[in-house]
Formats: structure tokens, sequence, C-alpha cells
């Protein structure tokens, strides 16, 4: 047992936040590690999304980097769907960590399985649309359209919805003061340059089947 400091003497802080560790928030962190993680991706997919949006200004003109955009974001899409998707299964399994920290409003936890869904169809469409025969072209380009329109609303509610635990969990493994508060800072930072790399090699491999569907059936769609 430590003995109190004596009279006259303060006892010393330490110079950083403790570390969370121990069987309460393992390697990773923890609750408060995946939420850094979703917090640090939501941030990324913003700022992806927003350059996406404005590829569709003329996106026939700039259907090559909205094509590149959209490989980028598929691995991005993944973590923030995996981190999501851990922290409500393990709330609803019972895990104690997580069902003390809570879950979200109960409309955010209603919307959250129809901003999955959507953002799948948005995405998958996309990509058939570069591949799918002729016959196939204008249903899938429709189900593209319909799926982002419904996706853009059903996404500004999410994105409102979070945006306060967005700004404060965003920075929080980049700035030194709170990166050693959680432990895992590494590997989750690690974990999104990973998933940028992927994206880029995604790009790569499927940007050229843009200025081939163009060329073939550009003309046929608006835009």
């Amino acid at each position: 047992m430590t003995a109190p400091p004596a009279a006259g003497h303060t006892a010393r802080v330490p110079a950083h936040p403790p570390v969370v560790d121990g069987a309460e928030a393992g390697h990773l962190g923890g609750p408060e590690g995946n939420a850094r993680l979703t917090g640090l991706t939501a941030a990324l997919l913003l700022v992806l999304l927003a350059a996406e949006g404005a590829t569709l200004l003329s996106v026939r003109s700039l259907l090559t980097p909205h094509v590149v955009l959209g490989m980028v974001l598929v691995p991005v899409v993944a973590v923030k769907m995996g981190t999501t998707i851990w922290r409500m299964a393990s709330y609803y399994l019972g895990t104690p960590a997580y069902v003390s920290r809570g879950a979200p409003p109960l409309l955010l936890r209603l919307l959250g399985p129809a901003v999955v869904l959507l953002t799948v169809e948005v995405l998958v469409s996309g990509i058939a649309l570069l591949y799918v025969p002729r016959n196939w072209q204008d249903l899938t380009f429709l189900a593209h359209k319909a799926g982002f329109v419904l996706w853009f609303g059903a996404m500004t509610v999410h994105v409102l919805g979070h945006v306060l635990d967005t700004a404060r969990l965003a920075p929080a493994d980049l700035v030194r003061r709170t990166r050693r508060q959680v432990r895992g800072a590494g590997i989750r930072l690690w974990t999104l340059a990973a998933c940028l790399v992927a994206g880029a090699v995604l790009a790569a491999l499927v940007a050229p089947s843009a200025a081939a569907w163009l060329a073939t059936y550009g003309g046929s769609h608006g835009g």
C-alpha cells in the first residue's frame, strides 16, 4: 500500500493523462477506441463525399474523378460500417463497457440501417453501371440516381445527428495531448491509411472503365 504524501508535500501529478487499458479496454481502446475510429473515419468520409459531390456539378466531364473518388470511398465506408455495427452489436449483446456507454438516440438508431443499405446500394449500382450490358444500363442508372436521392436525405439527418461527436472525436488521435489517453491510436491511424491505399488501388483498377463507359453510353444518360 502506498503511503499518503507527507504534510506539506503535494502529490505529483502525471505529465500525461492516464492511458485507458486493462481488461476494461484492451489493446484497441475498447468503446472509446471504437468511437475515435468511427469519428475520424466519419470526418474523412465527409471530405471525400464533399469532393465526390463536387464532381456531380458536371459528372459527364468529371466522370473519371467521380469514379476514382467512389473507389477510394469503398474501403473507408467499409471501416465506418464495421465500427458502427461492432458498437451496436456489442451494445445489444450486453457487453458491459458498451452498455455503460449507451446508444445513440432512437431516431439515429432507426435511421442507421437505412443509411447502411442505401450507401451500399449507391456504391454497388455505381460500380455496376460501368460493367452491366446495354439492356441493363437504363435500369441500373435509375437505381443509382434514385438511391442517391434517398441516401442524401438519410445521410443529411445522420450527419447532423452526429456532427458534435464527430467534431470531438475526429482529432483525438491526431493531437498529442489526447492521443495517449486511449490505447490503439497507431492502429487506428494505420487502418485509415491502409484504407486510402486500398482505395487508390481500386481506383487504378476501375478508372479505365470510366472512359470506356463514357465513350459507349455517356450520351444516353443525362448528367
